[in-house]
């Protein structure tokens, strides 16, 4: 009996070293394998890809700073033609749109009454002309009869009183003559400057009176921009200062002008200053009447210009998210320009031309992270195109 339960006793440990034996080779094994896996994750770190548009590559660009201004371009020099004298239009020698030149011929309105008042005023000149002709010879031929002792004294005033008195009418007639040429010739419209005819409201056979407006012409050359600036900018804005600003017709072009003048009062209701900046339009690209907006240039430069969103904690520790070597590393850098208006920022130290940052929902990325930036629509772009050349299955 006792020889059977040490048997029965030794059995019983030779199975529990072997479940001990199998159980250690077993965490042997695991160990070695998860010291393998870990070697495997040390020596090739998972690389994380990127999307292209969710980066910025730093370039050099134009910085601008100062207040934004919009309004209306508007012509510096123009003329509006009016009717002198009332009648029936003969003819219109210019159309809209049309250039025309200082002294140019417009129109011509029916002048039969001014025509009439020019020969009546003539023939009264010349007839005060003979009257006064023949006081003065009356005149001198009693001063020669005074001077004989054949008549009294005022034969002779009486003669030099005519002769006064027809200078006077003579005078008057002349002028009726005048006003009555002038009259006439008002009835031939020309063009008081040179420019392009912007309006012309009548045509041949229309009755027009006096003040009737017949032409608009504008001198394109001169144009200006009738702007507002907010109130609380009005310290930035000076006499000369440039005016950066683009117009509406005309996209991705820009165009510059000069401030010429500013309003000494501020709108009531709005509390913004009308200011007018003389732009050169001598190639006539710019038509009076379009809105543009724009600013006044306070600071300009050039340099390494970054979106802001781009920028972290800008106002306190500037910093930025870069891809140098396929590792995201940050990067301390200092801002000089801002540009709150478009939402960019000048770099003027810590990055170079060229570099690659993160941006958008990138910028969540942890620092020393392996990148790899992918450009998702060229990719896309790229399985189209290849999968249109694949042969057809066949059936």
């Amino acid at each position: 009996m006792s020889n059977a339960m040490t048997r029965k006793a030794r059995h019983g440990r030779m199975g529990w070293l072997a479940v001990g034996l199998v159980a250690s080779l077993a965490a042997a094994c695991a160990g070695n394998g998860s010291a393998k896996e870990k070697d495997a994750t040390t020596a090739a770190p998972p690389v994380l890809d990127v999307g292209k548009e969710n980066t910025v590559t730093v370039a050099v660009d134009d910085i601008i700073t100062g207040p934004v201004v919009s309004g209306t371009l508007a012509p510096k020099t123009q003329a509006t033609v009016r009717a002198e004298v009332g009648g029936a239009v003969l003819t219109v020698t210019a159309e809209q749109g049309q250039a025309v030149r200082r002294g140019q011929l417009l129109a011509r309105i029916e002048a039969r009454t001014a025509g009439e008042a020019v020969s009546s005023a003539e023939s009264s000149v010349r007839s005060q002309e003979q009257a006064l002709d023949l006081a003065r010879r009356e005149l001198a031929r009693a001063e020669k009869l005074v001077s004989a002792g054949a008549v009294a004294e005022r034969a002779v005033e009486a003669a030099r009183n005519d002769v006064v008195r027809l200078e006077s009418e003579v005078a008057s007639a002349r002028s009726r003559l005048s006003n009555a040429r002038k009259s006439l010739g008002d009835a031939t419209v020309h063009a008081p400057i040179s420019g392009i005819v912007a309006a012309r409201p009548v045509n041949a056979g229309d009755v027009v009176a006096p003040g009737t407006e017949l032409y608009t012409i504008v001198d394109p050359s001169s144009i200006q921009l009738e702007a507002s600036v907010p109130s609380e900018s009005l310290s930035l804005v000076r006499v000369g200062a440039e005016v950066i600003f683009e117009v509406r017709g005309y996209p991705d072009q820009t165009f510059s002008g000069k401030v010429e003048r500013i309003s000494p009062t501020a709108d009531p209701t709005t509390r913004q200053v009308l200011i007018w900046v003389t732009v050169d339009n001598r190639s006539g690209r710019l038509v009076a009447g379009l809105f543009a907006d724009g600013r006044v240039t306070q600071e300009a430069r050039k340099g390494l210009i970054l979106p802001s969103s781009v920028v972290s904690d800008i106002a306190t520790q500037p910093s930025v998210l870069r891809i140098k070597d396929g590792k995201v590393e940050r990067v301390s850098v200092r801002t000089g320009l801002v540009d709150a208006q478009n939402e960019r920022v000048e770099v003027v130290d810590g990055l170079a031309e060229g570099d690659v940052l993160l941006t958008g929902v990138a910028q969540g990325v942890t620092p020393g992270t392996q990148v790899k930036v992918i450009d998702r629509a060229q990719a896309a772009k790229a399985g189209a195109a290849s999968s249109s050349t694949q042969p057809a299955p066949k059936s």
